[in-house]
C-alpha cells in the first residue's frame, strides 16, 4: 500500500533568490544576522510567526485556495546563525484545509548572508503531498501546476517583504 501512495503523491517546488544591495554600515550586517529573533521575524510575518525557544519557530504560512479549498500550512523553523550566515529549514510541518491528508511534506531551506555589498540569499520551498479525496478528480500535472505556481507566489512574497522589511529594520536597529 505505502508503495502505491508514493507513486500517487505530488512533488512541487519553488526557489528564489535575493541579491539585496545595504549602501551604509554594510559591515554591520554579519552582527545584525546575529540578532536571529529580529532578523527572523523582518523576514516573515511577524503576526504569524511564534517563537517556540531559541533558534525555534513555528510560522503559520498565508493562507491559500486550491480548488475552491481553503489551505493552510504550518510549518516548524529551526535556525541557525553561523559565520555572518543565518540558514533556516523546516523541521516539522502540517497542513490544515484539504481534509484527511496523511504524507503532507514541506520543505524549506532558506539562507541570508552577509556579503561585502550587502545580503545575498537563496531560498528552497518544497512539498509532497497526496492529492486529498476532493481533488482526485484533477490531473496530477494540473495539481502540480498549481501547486508550484502557488509555491512560487509563496516565496515572491517573502522577498518582496524581505527587500522593504529587512533594510527597514537593519537601519533602525544600526541607530540604536
Amino acid at each position: 500500500m505505502a508503495r502505491q501512495l508514493s507513486i500517487m503523491s505530488l512533488a512541487f517546488e519553488a526557489r528564489q533568490k535575493l541579491d539585496l544591495p545595504v549602501t551604509s554600515h554594510v559591515e554591520r550586517l554579519p552582527d545584525y544576522l546575529l540578532q536571529q529573533e529580529r532578523v527572523v521575524g523582518a523576514m516573515l510575518d511577524s503576526e504569524k510567526l511564534t517563537l517556540l525557544g531559541p533558534g525555534s519557530y513555528r510560522y503559520n504560512v498565508t493562507s491559500f485556495k486550491v480548488f475552491q479549498l481553503e489551505v493552510n500550512p504550518v510549518v516548524s523553523i529551526a535556525a541557525i546563525n553561523s559565520e555572518g550566515r543565518l540558514s533556516m529549514h523546516a523541521v516539522d510541518s502540517e497542513l490544515d484545509g484539504l481534509g484527511l491528508v496523511d504524507d503532507f511534506e514541506l520543505t524549506l531551506n532558506a539562507t541570508l548572508e552577509a556579503t561585502l555589498r550587502g545580503l545575498e540569499g537563496e531560498a528552497l520551498l518544497g512539498v509532497t503531498v497526496s492529492p486529498p479525496p476532493l481533488l482526485k478528480l484533477i490531473p496530477n500535472k494540473v495539481l502540480e501546476r498549481t501547486g508550484q505556481s502557488i509555491l512560487s507566489t509563496i516565496l515572491l512574497g517573502i522577498k518582496t517583504r524581505v527587500r522593504k522589511q529587512l533594510v527597514d529594520d537593519f537601519s533602525e536597529w544600526c541607530k540604536q
